[in-house]
């Protein structure tokens, strides 16, 4: 069974989906549906419910309140082969308050400089947003980038984890 729970924030809702106490998705929609069918299918083939997620929840109103490392805490798991897990750790490891390139992300995966277009890849396919921050990830030519929530959501998160 995957428990579904949505958190209010300032740039809009935030779906929570865990398995077993470990969150399997999270992003910023209203309806927790959406985040289910972008999971691998065997965990689709689960049923959904509404429900407390407990320390997850907590986590995202601390990190809110000014904890922007609350979140850290919180297991985490996704699929992607050994290369994407490696980038996946990297992303938890960026600091809250900094940013790093696509270029840098790559390298603090172990890869080569030149794999910053896999590191592109994995931001775009991570289904555990901000707990997972590729919001920390951006352009080496300068600005943000995209961001599957859109741009003023990616800023909004760079500069709260800034302020605190």
């Amino acid at each position: 069974m995957i428990i579904t729970q949505t958190v209010p924030t300032p740039v809009g809702p935030l779906a929570l989906l865990a398995r077993d106490g470990v969150l399997v998705a999270a992003g910023f929609t209203a309806d927790p549906r959406e985040m289910f069918t972008r999971l691998a299918p065997s965990l689709r083939a689960l049923s959904l419910r509404e429900g407390d997620l407990g320390d997850a929840a907590e986590a995202v109103r601390e990190y809110l309140g000014g904890k922007v490392g609350a979140l850290d805490r919180i297991p985490v798991e996704q699929p992607g082969t050994p290369t994407r897990q490696r980038l996946y750790e990297a992303l938890r490891a960026v600091p809250a308050g900094t940013t790093v390139s696509y270029a840098q992300l790559a390298e603090k995966a172990g890869l080569p400089r030149t794999a910053a277009r896999a590191a592109g890849s994995a931001c775009a396919q991570n289904l555990i947003a901000p707990f997972v921050p590729c919001h920390r990830v951006v352009p080496s030519t300068g600005g943000y980038g995209s961001y599957y929530y859109g741009t003023p959501v990616k800023e909004w998160l760079v500069a709260h984890e800034s302020r605190a």
